[in-house]
């Protein structure tokens, strides 16, 4: 008897299922066509009930559709394809090798880097080679369509640093002076806008690979830009995350304290950020009560920043800040600008020349530069992108007649060792980095930075989210993709013939027009003259 009970109950049970599998699916559609028909808010759904959904669908699904399926490997942005994975195999396989050759379309306008008749043997570089810095890369062993089989093994990468011949100084003559042993170091990034791991991985990266820096951006410096001991330039926005009173102003005690941390080798004052030229903007979401706590806001609070450095009402009185910031840190100190036209930073350089001061070095964003959180017609329309803006910078000091004592660094999707030689050609002492090092510890680009929801851990400080991203691993990724970075511009300036990267000049960068003639950029930026006195000739 129980025997024939469980039996009709498994029957019963079966009848169900099917009943439902039947009815169920008709049922819910009927139930969304008339809730489709009645709601106010959707045209396209009153019209087409249930089919206007699956448009939708697609519009939510549909960038990845384009970025993992449609796209071409020369097309998608912010970054191609081609440069994404080029990042990518950068850092995890240490791979920089391609076959058979180049995808560029040869025939469009761009940029090349000149070549010698006789290039530099690589054995007679100026470059530091040794000793080789001890890292792990992922070597594939097997891949099918749906799987992968990978180990991460012990290697070695030759560092690529400056000699002292070629060394970088900035804040000669302060009694904490910085001297740069590479031209590559981190875009301003804040711990908030990238989420606590992040931020970790990118510090022991960084301070393995040596020869570099992290900027802190405007978020103020946390425990954990400290944890890989390398060198920290501090942001300081308008908003004075960590130098700021409890009332938000300026305080020269909180500067002196954040002066003393041994790791911070200077301060930059960022004017401007190439993706908006408006306050800086962090979610209430993001903001931790540790974040709070650094950067002396209340938590869970949206933060909008200032445009602008409220106590600055001329370049005088920011110059005098400079000076003085100087004098009280014994650090070098940057400004961080957008160009934004012809003659842009002219007034600026005539001061500078004037008074006979100024910053040791001026960060110059270009206009394609990223950001977590920003306005559409900002960062499609304001500001020169880079190669544009570092000529118009080059000019205005070399006119005024200070570019011996100013450094320039450039910013705006400067993620490959080309792009690297084109902008050092057109001005550049140095380059900084943001989003080619975002991908290098896990970034997709899905393009959530500002919604605390980045699936990959990188641009968020949700706890469950940032799990994904393990610091003893991204970590050797973030060193890898700067000692390829490295070699791979020293590989550039030998084929030019030069014995340090730091040669470069306008001459060595070559811009091809969309007729097909060839202009050398010497001739399509002649270098100004300066008289006595540092005005224009």
């Amino acid at each position: 008897m129980e025997f024939e009970a469980v039996s009709q109950f498994v029957i019963l049970a079966m009848f169900v299922v099917l009943l439902a599998m039947f009815l169920g699916p008709p049922l819910v559609f009927a139930v969304l066509y008339w809730l489709d028909r009645r709601q106010t808010q959707h045209a396209v759904l009153r019209n087409y009930p249930i089919l206007g959904r699956f448009r939708y669908l697609l519009e939510h699904i549909g960038p990845e559709l384009r970025q993992y399926l449609f796209n071409a490997d020369l097309e998608g942005k912010p970054f191609t394809r081609e440069g994404y994975l080029s990042i990518v195999f950068a850092g995890k396989y240490l791979k920089t090798l391609i076959s058979f050759g180049s995808k560029r379309d040869f025939d469009k306008p761009g940029w090349y880097v000149r070549n010698a008749m006789l290039p530099t043997l690589i054995d007679d570089m100026a470059a530091i080679r040794e000793p080789r810095i001890p890292t792990r890369r992922y070597v594939i062993h097997d891949e099918g369509l749906f799987s992968r089989k990978e180990d991460l093994v012990d290697a070695d990468v030759a560092p690529w640093t400056l000699d002292d011949e070629f060394a970088i100084a900035l804040g000669e003559g302060l009694p904490h002076p910085w001297t740069l042993r590479g031209l590559v170091g981190m875009s301003a990034m804040s711990y908030g806008a990238l989420g606590r791991h992040a931020i970790q991985a990118l510090s022991h990266g960084l301070g393995m690979a040596t020869g570099t820096w992290m900027n802190t951006g405007e978020g103020g410096l946390s425990e954990h830009h400290l944890v890989g001991g390398g060198d920290i330039v501090f942001q300081i926005g308008p908003g004075l995350f960590g130098v700021r009173t409890d009332a938000g102003e300026w305080s020269w005690d909180a500067f002196s304290r954040q002066a003393e941390v041994e790791s911070v080798r200077g301060f930059e004052l960022k004017f401007h950020q190439g993706a908006k030229i408006r306050g800086g903007h962090v979610e209430g979401a993001k903001v931790t009560p540790e974040i709070a706590a650094i950067r002396g806001v209340p938590a869970w609070q949206s933060i909008d920043s200032p445009n602008r450095f409220p106590m600055f009402r001329s370049l005088d009185d920011a110059l005098d800040h400079v000076a003085r910031m100087r004098e009280r840190g014994g650090k070098p100190v940057g400004i961080k600008i957008v160009v934004g036209g012809p003659g842009s930073v002219d007034e600026l350089a005539s001061a500078m020349a004037r008074r006979g001061d100024g910053p040791d070095w001026i960060a110059v964003d270009g206009g394609e530069g990223g950001s977590g959180a920003t306005y559409q017609e900002m960062a499609d329309s304001m500001g020169l992108p880079i190669r544009s803006a570092i000529v118009e910078a080059d000019n205005a000091l070399r006119g005024h007649g200070i570019r011996d004592r100013v450094r320039l660094f450039a910013a705006g999707k400067l993620s490959s060792p080309d792009h690297i030689a084109v902008a050092l050609a057109l001005g550049a002492d140095a380059v900084t980095n943001a989003r080619g090092l975002m991908i290098s510890v896990g970034c997709i680009q899905a393009q959530r930075c500002h919604s605390n929801t980045c699936p990959v851990g990188v641009a968020t400080t949700d706890e469950k989210l940032m799990q994904a991203l393990v610091v003893d691993e991204k970590k050797w990724r973030v060193l890898n993709y700067v000692a390829a970075l490295r070699a791979g511009l020293n590989s550039l300036a030998a084929a030019s013939g030069l014995r340090s990267p730091t040669q470069f000049e306008r001459r060595h960068a070559v811009y091809r027009d969309a007729y097909g003639r060839i202009h050398s950029a010497d001739t399509l930026f002649p270098y100004p003259d300066a008289v006595d006195g540092g005005a224009l000739a």
